[in-house]
């Protein structure tokens, strides 16, 4: 008989915590990135970094949503609406995601030119797609970001009221510590 899960495990945990480090970081990154000059020694290594790093989180979000799914997690804890509500936000938040990877790559590519990813491997350009695609893919990037660290906030708040307020594990699965 198998025994319930008590905390995610490790790799779970590391991918939780490495991807909220990064999304918030790319956050804050390209917001600043959009106002750099021409002139700017970052004008060309921000977007570049910003570019292979999302690449990177696209291929650690892949592998998380695997891991996911063959993996046991502990139940979800709260009410029933709190349930449904966590299992939606991490669903809008994973779809977030997705379109962010999607509309960043049809910025990037609209030139038909690939992704260098820190000079490991370059992932092909699609061209572009469709009239306009680099600023209506942008658009959709910006507002998209800001959708997931409004979710991203939500989570954490709520991670801390449980935590605090309700005084149960839900925090602790996450940093892999028992009451």
């Amino acid at each position: 008989m198998k025994s319930e899960v008590k905390n995610y495990n490790p790799i779970a945990r590391s991918v939780h915590w490495i991807s909220a480090v990064v999304v918030i970081g790319m956050f804050a990154v390209g917001l600043w990135m959009v106002d750099l000059s021409y002139y700017s020694e970052w004008y060309r290594t921000a977007p570049h970094w910003h570019k292979s790093i999302g690449i990177l989180l696209a291929g650690l979000t892949i592998f998380r949503f695997i891991w996911k799914y063959v993996t046991a997690s502990p139940k979800v804890e709260g009410s029933a609406i709190e349930k449904a509500g966590a299992k939606l936000v991490h669903l809008a938040m994973y779809i977030a995601l997705a379109v962010l990877f999607i509309s960043g790559y049809l910025i990037s590519t609209e030139d038909g030119r690939g992704i260098d990813v820190f000079n490991w491997f370059t992932v092909p350009g699609a061209g572009a797609l469709f009239e306009n695609q680099a600023d209506t893919a942008g658009l959709i990037h910006f507002y998209a970001a800001w959708a997931l660290i409004l979710m991203a906030g939500a989570h954490a708040l709520a991670a801390l009221k449980h935590h605090f307020i309700n005084k149960d594990n839900t925090l602790r699965k996450m940093i892999g510590a028992s009451k």
